[in-house]
């Protein structure tokens, strides 16, 4: 890449980092490779950041940020019927970008407290975004909890078997969101 002739600022910084992790990793978040991606010298760097860590936590405070306004994005759903949202929610975690940024994040918050806060947060708010709607399905609380935990638990292995399972298509999730909002007999 040819050296840039704008000068970064940190917010550039960041989301380079933050494709970077989403695309190769934790492992691959490291000040040379992110100079050499974004086609500027260490110094650059140094005058956003003093180290990697402050970088980290600056990359992990911006993904917070998308993420609860994608969370926000998803209360939006309410308006549709039930079986469409989880229809919805399914079919975005099928998209290879959305399993590649699942993947990154949870293996990031392995290591990091604050990304591992907001992915808590995450899952739970989608948990009780699937739940809800299986209520309203017709379905018994008790009975919508197992199946809501049947779909997020699914999306999650989604995301980290995605390389080596095969791809769920729409006709699958299809089939598997008529299974759980099948009526119990």
């Amino acid at each position: 890449m040819a050296p840039r002739t704008a000068r970064l600022s940190a917010q550039d910084w960041t989301r380079g980092a933050l494709d970077l992790l989403m695309a190769e990793g934790v492992a691959a978040l490291q000040i040379n490779r992110l100079c050499a991606d974004l086609g500027v010298t260490r110094g650059s760097f140094y005058w956003h950041f003093a180290d990697l860590t402050e970088l980290e936590a600056a990359v992990a405070e911006r993904w917070c940020e998308e993420t609860r306004e994608r969370l926000d994005q998803l209360a939006e759903l309410d308006r549709l019927p039930p079986r469409e949202r989880l229809r919805i929610m399914t079919l975005h975690l099928i998209d290879d970008a959305s399993w590649s940024v699942e993947r990154a994040l949870r293996e990031w918050a392995r290591s990091t407290p604050q990304v591992a806060a907001v992915v808590g947060e995450s899952d739970q708010h989608v948990f009780e975004l699937v739940e809800r709607a299986i209520v309203e399905l017709g379905h018994d609380p008790t009975v919508a909890r197992t199946r809501a935990g049947l779909l997020v638990y699914a999306g999650i292995g989604f995301a980290h078997g995605q390389s080596t399972l095969p791809k769920p298509t729409e006709a699958d999730v299809d089939q598997l969101l008529d299974f759980l909002a099948e009526p119990a007999s």
